[in-house]
């Protein structure tokens, strides 16, 4: 496939933009060569800017759960931009999508809308901290949670793809009140529940982990973080800002059953926009300014553009929620390609997949029979994993330049292309 004005472009960026991109794993510095400029999507297509098309499984990092340029979201968004960009003032789009929210996760009973996932999962440990009158908060190592400061410890996705866990320019106070649990670990989380008595405000956590590649809870272990927070007085938070609308129309917590203390959503909710919010219980919501005395604010928070974006694509979902399954079984054919992939070469890949989220870890030597932690997933062979993403892309198959990153499907991909796509894998 010709690159040559990626290459150009590349070249050029890295002049301007440190390291060439506006976010770190766009760089392709896990895998090597250069990365595409895209020009404009349609469906479920990508197309460069040397005029190079691919089939998407990235979608935007899981927003795009529509298809690009679904119809009915684009002449929301239209109609909006013709009304005005942002207005610095409430709007009824506001409360529309609010509504839209809480119906689908009765959990959030009271919801604020900001601009970022970041943003959102800052704000609702700040919230855990007002309301509960506590400091320190767990999380796990390979979850990730944005890049607010106190959360850059043992992240997960662009900080393990650049060999980064920890962030420099973090000051070490404000790192000394995250403490940091293992994944799918109970007695992890109990260990420091002991050490720290009465001193937790919270616990975060990705319910299906997406930012170390896909890893799924255990039985019981989302059950046992709803009984120790629940027994230690402090909050469970669900981060869904991948999972929410994407594992199904309510998220991991409808997807599993359980009824966290406060979610944080993104990307999907916005449609594709620079949308996110975090929501939960009404008694701990009111303590967000003006009502409360824990300060939030933002000036595009809640925008009439993005809202609208949000409320057409939530509106699609929940008037087609049949398509989660199909979703899922699109997902399965993609998992099984690789699966028998791996076996045609003698090489392992395990695929761990949750609903339409997927990823396929290329195993190394020391790789166990499962991969359910962020000790797992760091004995992959990541030469393995770039050999077979830069086969894809010369195919015309567009995934994440990351094994630690997951493939995202939406219900724009066809059959056809799906079936396209395992022949692809299976022949690599």
């Amino acid at each position: 496939m010709r690159t040559n004005k990626s290459e150009e472009l590349f070249e050029r960026s890295k002049k301007r933009i440190p390291g060439g991109v506006n976010s770190p794993v766009r760089a392709f510095g896990n895998v090597g060569g250069v990365p595409r400029f895209i020009a404009r999507a349609e469906g479920d297509r990508i197309f460069d800017v040397d005029g190079n098309e691919y089939i998407d499984y990235v979608m935007s990092w899981g927003p795009m759960i529509l298809g690009h340029g679904r119809e009915q979201v684009l002449e929301a968004v239209e109609k909006a931009c013709r009304e005005g960009l942002t207005f610095g003032a409430p709007t009824e789009k506001e409360l529309v999508l609010a509504d839209l929210i809480s119906e689908a996760m009765p959990s959030m009973e009271k919801v604020r809308l900001v601009s970022s996932g970041t943003e959102a999962t800052m704000s609702a440990i700040r919230l855990a901290r007002g309301y509960t009158k506590k400091d320190y908060i767990i999380k796990f190592r390979g979850n990730y949670h944005g890049h607010s400061d106190g959360l850059l410890v043992k992240a997960g996705s662009g900080a393990m793809t650049t060999a980064v866990p920890d962030s420099a320019g973090v000051p070490k106070g404000y790192a000394e009140t995250t403490l940091v649990a293992e994944y799918n670990d109970e007695e992890s989380v109990r260990a420091l529940m002991d050490e720290y008595k009465g001193k937790v405000a919270c616990v975060i956590v990705e319910p299906v982990a997406a930012n170390m590649g896909v890893i799924l809870p255990k039985e019981g272990f989302l059950q046992f973080l709803r009984k120790i927070t629940e027994e230690n007085d402090c909050l469970l938070i669900f981060d869904e800002v991948i999972t929410g609308f994407r594992l199904s129309y309510g998220g991991a917590q409808e997807y599993y059953g359980i009824k966290p203390d406060l979610t944080t959503i993104g990307k999907i909710v916005g449609g594709g926009m620079p949308l996110a919010a975090y929501g939960g219980a009404a008694k701990i919501m009111d303590h967000i300014s003006p009502a409360g005395d824990v300060y939030q604010a933002g000036t595009l928070s809640g925008n009439p553009v993005a809202t609208a974006a949000g409320i057409e694509t939530l509106k699609l979902l929940r008037d087609n929620k049949e398509g989660y399954a199909e979703l899922e079984k699109k997902a399965s054919k993609i998992r099984e390609a690789f699966e028998e992939s791996g076996r045609k070469r003698g090489r392992r890949i395990i695929v761990n997949q949750a609903g339409s989220l997927l990823s396929a870890f290329h195993c190394g030597e020391n790789t166990s029979e499962c991969i359910s932690n962020y000790d797992d997933v760091c004995t992959c062979d990541l030469d393995f994993f770039s050999s077979d993403f830069h086969a894809l892309l010369d195919a015309g198959i567009y995934m994440a330049p990351s094994q630690f990153e997951a493939v995202f499907l939406s219900m724009a991909h066809t059959d056809e292309d799906i079936e396209r796509t395992c022949r692809i894998i299976e022949s690599l």
